[in-house]
């Protein structure tokens, strides 16, 4: 399969020159180890899925790490999270080497805890989701961003079905005691039906006869593994009463379709989740973007009880707000506009608010014809293939 830049690239080279190690965390198959051999020819490589391996360094540590030519990547380390305390004692001899050390994972909770605890200031941490639409214009909200699947979009279905088995079979056991996979199947796809809804436990757990912590922790699950985007609410005093519970996406867009049995063009177009398969795109695109620029990820949403809702807000130049619409119709109206118009202005009379806002209502292009920028005072229209190109910073 061709190699396909990635937009993050630059990041872990910047992170290499500066730190004795880079961690690389993202879900299974979204290119972490692609793009680190890419990057890094000439360093070695250790897989620590495999059971040699484990066994060898589980055996003699220090043999093991004595063993390895540098630069060395080691792939999956949260199966071996104790060899983190190993690694950090050979950096902290020579702090001042540099790039040495490259360590994946696709289990962000756990890896990140050992980070914390044996590696701070001594790694830098990276996230790499699946491909985005500014890397490749196969992405689509159809297909998603999984290599593989842009790769052979015939065979999308067949991918995500043994993705989905994979990852039940290794990452859900390694968490967690699931000891139905079939019950935590059904919660992937109850997950899937609620695409772009507030998130409601309770709502989850009843089908499936379950326990609100129960599904709370099958959610932590899916989050720390990538699958999930929770987009938290946005808290400011703005004078009203605010819904304090995160809005549910499942991260890939391919991946969700997949769930919701929608294998075509056709079959997407006619869905009832269009609506909020789209929403859940834009969301994952400007995900990607700040996580491929080595920012933090800054996405809330807004709604209010009295039901005033924006789809997403983000933090934006000089203590302002940016506050985007997502639209799965090609024809725009200036009632989009009508929600951020009404924040805007309570943001403005809000005390101590500064910055500007900017308002732009996302939309997917007309097959044919031009579509006008200007949709109400302040608000623009923007075609979503323009707004990954040239808007989401």
């Amino acid at each position: 399969m061709r190699y396909v830049p990635r937009e993050l690239e630059s990041q872990i080279l910047r992170a290499a020159r500066g730190f004795p190690a880079v961690v690389l965390t993202g879900p299974r198959r979204a290119g972490k180890t692609c793009l680190l051999k890419h990057l890094l020819p000439r360093a070695s490589y250790h897989l620590l899925e495999d059971p040699d391996a484990v066994a060898r360094f589980r055996a003699d540590p220090q043999g093991f790490l004595d063993g390895l030519r540098l630069p060395v990547i080691l792939d999956e380390i949260q199966h071996v999270p104790e060899l983190l305390a190993f690694v950090r004692a050979r950096i902290d001899r020579a702090p001042q080497r540099k790039g040495l050390w490259f360590l994946t994972g696709s289990q962000e909770s756990g890896l990140m805890r050992g980070v914390t605890e044996s590696m701070a200031g001594r790694a830098a941490v990276l996230q790499l989701w699946p491909m985005s639409c500014r890397e490749t214009p196969k992405a689509s909200l159809r297909l998603g961003g999984y290599p593989e699947a842009l790769a052979r979009p015939r065979d999308a279905s067949l991918w995500f079905s043994s993705y989905l088995q994979t990852y039940l079979e290794r990452d859900v056991r390694a968490l967690a005691a699931v000891h139905d996979l079939a019950v935590f199947r059904r919660f992937l796809g109850l997950v899937a039906s609620r695409h772009g809804q507030i998130l409601n436990r309770s709502d989850l757990a009843a089908p499936l006869g379950m326990s609100v912590p129960g599904v709370s922790r099958w959610l932590e699950i899916l989050e720390a593994t990538a699958q999930v985007l929770l987009v938290p609410p946005y808290f400011e005093n703005l004078g009203k009463r605010l819904i304090k519970s995160p809005k549910l996406y499942v991260a890939d867009a391919g991946l969700a379709c997949h769930l919701l049995g929608i294998e075509t063009q056709p079959e997407l177009e006619r869905s009832p989740f269009l609506g909020a398969l789209f929403e859940g795109f834009v969301a994952s695109e400007i995900v990607k973007a700040q996580l491929n620029a080595g920012r933090r990820r800054e996405l809330y949403y807004f709604r209010d009880q009295q039901g005033l809702e924006v789809d997403f807000v983000v933090p934006w130049r000089g203590g302002g707000l940016r506050l985007i619409e997502a639209k799965a119709s090609r024809t725009v109206t200036p009632s989009m506009a009508g929600p951020m118009r009404r924040l805007a202005e309570a943001w403005s009379r809000k005390a101590g608010a500064h910055g500007g806002i900017e308002m732009i209502v996302v939309h997917r292009p007309a097959r044919t014809g031009t579509a006008s920028q200007a949709l109400a005072p302040g608000v623009r229209a923007v075609t979503f293939p323009d707004f990954v190109a040239k808007e989401i910073f």
